[in-house]
């Protein structure tokens, strides 16, 4: 009397459930799942970072005033505030006081002594959101009253800080490419090896008219559901990194260097649908290049 019960019995799938390298790719992909979603989220960080320095400087304008014979620092300051005070386009004009002119110029000069030096005075204008006046505005009524003035709008310092952003940017989407670039080809290696390990398999599908669609089908399925969970792993690590930065650094986080928020932990959520989506067609295209082959 056999053993065998019909109603209990169920086909085995044409490719295992199980396999020895499973884990060590799901760690592989994991990995750079977790450092493409750290890039990504620096990204954010930096541009975040780069608007903020942007927009406290702009609306700004700082003035170096350098008195004449016939007057003091103090006295050429002050009438230099004056003056840009009425200027249309300036909310407010100020003049900083010795100390903090001396402490502006101390990380520069170190500790020395500068009282017998001729440090100028700055004033801090502070420009109106509409119609701000501009820097030729500013040195105009400068001139105008006889006073010694450079101004600095910060427009250069806007400018470097806009570049470097956008070159932190590029490189690290370049690097967020070159690791999805990466991912794919950790399937496709996976994939070409699995199809060489099945080969008869593979043969004996053709023989019995199943087309190539359907065969590489079930290693598109098979890697995409492998990464999608590999994915979710590193995408949940890279949050976890995430917080403990935006943690690390008190209530704003590593501001300024990487002001990370607790949105940016979200731009994680799709990384286990992209790395499903890259295996399996990476997948997909290596098995149907082989089983041509094999054909």
């Amino acid at each position: 009397m056999s053993d065998f019960d019909i109603g209990r019995w169920r086909p085995a799938p044409f490719l295992p459930e199980a396999d020895s390298r499973d884990g060590s790719l799901t760690f592989v992909v994991a990995t750079l799942c977790f450092l493409a979603c750290l890039t990504l989220i620096a990204v954010l960080a930096t541009n975040r970072a780069a608007r903020d320095w942007t927009s406290q400087l702009d609306g700004q304008a700082t003035i170096i005033v350098r008195p004449k014979a016939n007057e003091t620092p103090d006295g050429a300051a002050a009438r230099a505030a004056e003056t840009l005070a009425g200027v249309p386009g300036v909310a407010e004009a100020r003049a900083l006081e010795k100390e903090k002119a001396e402490a502006l110029i101390a990380p520069w000069l170190g500790a020395a002594d500068l009282s017998d030096l001729p440090v100028p005075r700055l004033v801090a204008v502070q420009l109106t959101k509409t119609a701000p006046a501009d820097a030729i505005a500013l040195d105009r009524a400068l001139k105008a009253q006889g006073l010694d003035a450079v101004v600095d709008d910060h427009s250069v310092w806007m400018a470097d800080i806009q570049h470097a952003a956008q070159v932190a940017r590029w490189v690290g989407m370049a690097v967020f490419g070159l690791i999805a670039t990466a991912a794919a080809a950790v399937v496709a290696f996976a994939t070409r090896a699995g199809l060489a390990a099945r080969r008869e398999v593979v043969e004996v599908l053709h023989l019995s008219g199943a087309e190539d669609g359907f065969i590489a089908g079930l290693f598109q399925l098979r890697f995409a559901k492998m990464a999608a969970i590999a994915g979710l792993f590193g995408a949940g690590a890279a949050a976890i990194m995430g917080a403990i930065l935006r943690l690390a650094g008190g209530g704003q986080g590593l501001t300024p260097v990487l002001p990370i928020t607790w949105l940016d932990l979200l731009a994680v959520l799709p990384a286990p649908l992209a790395a499903g989506a890259v295996a399996a067609l990476a997948a997909r295209l290596t098995a149907q290049a082989m089983i041509r082959d094999l054909a």
